[in-house]
């Protein structure tokens, strides 16, 4: 079953990708099999896996409303050049917090709000051509904090 799962997700068993290709900055790097992408990219001058910012909005507006929210990743999904596979959101109640997940094919944007701190939490986490930094401005424009803090990590290095 295990083996019928990872078929599934277009891994092949048999014939596993073990060789890369050096490629420019940005662009994807493919295995042995031109068919199949394993999405690892060349950013900064390292391959990695992809971007993952950790994004945290202080002094931010509209924390608790659950179509900003919806809409703010929806466009942070298109500015960034991503693939939207699902969205969902729980709002605690009703002025409380929010919590929820943008699934891409890329990976995904996680948000946790605290309005009542005027404080959200988020990860974008992107591979492939995906730009996730983008997302940032849009988040600023949504939510208007007073200060916005982002990390930002290249994930698989050495994968």
């Amino acid at each position: 079953m295990a083996e019928h799962a990872l078929f599934q997700l277009g891994m092949d068993l048999e014939d596993p990708s073990t060789a890369q290709a050096d490629t420019p900055k940005g662009e994807y790097v493919a295995g042995l099999d031109d068919e199949r992408q394993d999405f690892f990219i060349v950013k900064d001058g390292v391959t990695c896996a992809g971007t993952h910012l950790i994004i945290d909005l202080h002094g931010a507006e509209g924390l608790d409303d659950i179509g900003l929210v919806d809409r703010a990743l929806r466009k942070c999904v298109d500015e960034a050049n991503a693939t939207l596979l699902h969205i969902h959101l729980h709002h605690f109640t009703p002025n409380a917090g929010i919590s929820g997940v943008a699934v891409l094919a890329e990976s995904h944007i996680s948000i946790h709000t605290w309005p009542e701190r005027n404080y959200a939490a988020l990860d974008v986490f992107m591979c492939g051509a995906a730009e996730p930094e983008r997302c940032v401005a849009v988040l600023e424009e949504a939510f208007r904090p007073d200060r916005i803090e982002v990390d930002r990590l290249l994930r698989g290095q050495g994968a």
